[in-house]
């Protein structure tokens, strides 16, 4: 038997910044900065320290701490105040204050570049700049990584129905199909739930979900009911939830969905 060990690093994500509180001579080589790494799924917690021109940590406790990060068309998409180490001053602590970019900040970020830059909120309120080298360089770059928490797929959206004649041939049981989509049967196990919400404004009627164990979907294709939603001038949409393991769905409705039915939105 092979046992391998692979060891985990549960480290602070820490970065450095200057500030400019008294002036000081620009130095030849600029302190590049790390790009920071930010995972979407969970909360994540930044560590910065505030040093001046001498490489020396600031007390930070009479400064209010301002994190503010863009997306690549500089719209303004996460605000914090920094949380300021308050337990003691000595070198160790001296300088440092947390940013916390909570789960929620990244729920609607897609995995993409971001800026960021930190400024310094006095009792006055007065600002001050920080910086991310001896360059005066304020802005960071922070990666939002989707990668370790993919989070739940994309929801299909099912917007055109087909009418089609009924047995009767005289319109009056004509009924309206959607198109077609997989069933995932891939990721899905035996009790593989299935979720559907149907967006109605003033349909009457019922709408079927059906499913089918056929490979390809073709004008012979064999579907089955799996459940039926009777709706009656609903204005909220309904949801409705079934279980199996199948190839495709599609959606029929007993009356004509055009304006009444927008979209039916189904997450496998």
């Amino acid at each position: 038997m092979c046992m391998q060990f692979t060891p985990r690093y549960l480290v602070n994500n820490r970065v450095t910044i200057v500030t400019n509180d008294a002036g000081f001579v620009t130095e030849y080589r600029p302190v590049y900065q790390r790009q920071l790494h930010v995972y979407r799924g969970i909360d994540n917690v930044l560590q910065f320290r505030l040093l001046n021109a001498d490489q020396k940590p600031i007390n930070v406790s009479a400064y209010t701490p301002k994190f503010l990060a863009y997306d690549e068309t500089n719209t303004l998409v996460i605000e914090h105040d920094g949380v300021v180490n308050q337990l003691d001053d000595s070198s160790a602590s001296r300088g440092l204050f947390t940013v916390t970019v909570t789960e929620n900040d990244l729920l609607n970020i897609n995995q993409q570049y971001l800026k960021y830059n930190i400024y310094l909120v006095d009792s006055n309120s007065t600002k001050t700049l920080t910086y991310v080298d001896s360059h005066f360089d304020n802005n960071g770059t922070i990666f939002v990584d989707s990668y370790a928490f993919p989070g739940p797929k994309s929801s299909y959206s099912l917007t055109q129905f087909t009418e089609e004649l009924g047995v009767a041939g005289d319109d009056s049981d004509n009924y309206w199909l959607s198109e077609s989509i997989s069933a995932e049967p891939a990721i899905n196990g035996n009790e593989a739930l299935h979720t559907a919400a149907v967006y109605s404004d003033s349909y009457v009627g019922d709408v079927v979900v059906q499913a089918t164990l056929e490979n390809q979907v073709t004008d012979n294709t064999n579907w089955a009911d799996i459940a039926t939603v009777s709706l009656s001038n609903e204005t909220e949409p309904t949801p409705v939830n079934f279980n199996g393991v199948f190839s495709h769905l599609r959606f029929k409705t007993t009356a004509s969905p055009t304006d009444t039915i927008s979209k039916i939105l189904v997450r496998n």
